[in-house]
């Protein structure tokens, strides 16, 4: 199966929007972004959230791990 990108909308200067996840590209990447959110704005539950679908994104929603310590 291919992935595809969705189309995004070009800004009036002829540029493309910046998206985070196509420059995660490997598991330490992911990992320092999410640490540098925790880092910068521990309080900011949205900004985390996004940055975990950003991770997603750059995953594949179908290979994100959950890792649950009991």
């Amino acid at each position: 199966m291919t992935k595809t990108q969705p189309d995004l909308p070009t800004h009036p200067s002829g540029y493309s929007p910046y998206d985070v996840a196509e420059h995660l590209r490997n598991p330490a990447e992911m990992a320092a972004y999410l640490d540098a959110w925790l880092q910068e704005a521990p309080d900011d539950a949205s900004g985390i959230a996004r940055a975990l679908g950003d991770i997603a994104r750059a995953k594949g929603v179908a290979q994100v791990e959950v890792d649950i310590d009991d």
